[in-house]
């Protein structure tokens, strides 16, 4: 059995035990499902009538599934910083498994976590009014950006659980950097109406450019109260959301499996 062969079969047992451990803690689904519709319902019909009401709502959704998947890869630093301080990590060190199974099964188990949560999203978002007016197959490609874009950020909250001392410092850290950077965006206003260094960090801000690529495959507005933005990242939405995802992904995998080999080697 190849290596390759045998690190998949591997990642593959990891994240089944992963996805048995959310089956038997169905309230880690809570924050993951019940979050994303609240901020739904929230801009939707509390903000929605003065940011503009039926237009705006199309507008948000793409925002909302890119915010929603950005959150969920809080799931993966608690996740590996539970591992870590209860030991288990130190017990499949001991087994013959692939070192990279640990994180990459980890990763795609928070993988099909955010399929399961984007497809309740794509749900409440037909409730409230979205719809999807590209064709089929700008419909799958928005799909699939956005589930890179997930698995990215996972890789993201991989380090993050694996440099966080405890459970409880991985709780502040794994989300603490995310409200700014999600806020400091187009996911849920447009950013021509920021301050001068708020709007060019907003402009090429991965958030602001995956959730444009949604709006425009999907075939909803990219902006409501003015005319989408004429800087390169608005104008290449597709090509720059799908090269930052696997620029995150080709800078912190290392970064993740260097960090593993450490803590393992203790």
């Amino acid at each position: 059995m190849s290596v390759i062969t045998a690190g998949a079969r591997d990642s593959g047992v990891v994240a089944w035990r992963n996805l048995l451990n959310i089956k038997r803690n169905p309230d880690w689904l809570l924050a993951g499902t019940v979050q994303p519709i609240m901020f739904v319902l929230l801009f939707a019909y509390v903000f929605g009538g003065s940011l503009g009401g039926a237009q705006y709502r199309e507008f948000l959704i793409g925002g909302i599934f890119v915010q929603t998947v950005a959150f969920n890869s809080s799931f993966t630093v608690i996740g590996l910083a539970n591992d870590l301080q209860k030991g288990i990590v130190d017990r499949f060190r001991a087994l013959p498994m692939s070192r990279v199974a640990v994180l990459l099964g980890r990763t795609t188990s928070d993988l099909a976590v955010a399929v399961l949560t984007v497809a309740i999203m794509s749900v409440c978002g037909l409730l409230v009014g979205w719809r999807i007016r590209g064709s089929v197959t700008d419909a799958l490609l928005a799909y699939a950006v956005l589930l890179l874009f997930s698995f990215a950020m996972s890789w993201v909250g991989a380090f993050i659980g694996l440099i966080s001392r405890s459970v409880e410092v991985a709780q502040s850290a794994g989300l603490l950097w995310l409200f700014p950077v999600t806020f400091i965006s187009s996911a849920f206003v447009s950013a021509e109406n920021m301050p001068g260094p708020l709007r060019a960090f907003a402009t090429w801000n991965p958030i602001t450019v995956t959730a444009d690529s949604l709006r425009m495959l999907f075939g909803n507005p990219v902006r409501v109260d003015r005319l989408p933005p004429d800087a390169w990242p608005a104008q290449h939405a597709v090509p720059y959301a799908v090269g930052s995802a696997l620029l995150i992904i080709a800078v912190f995998v290392p970064l993740a499996v260097a960090r593993y080999r450490r803590v393992a080697s203790r």
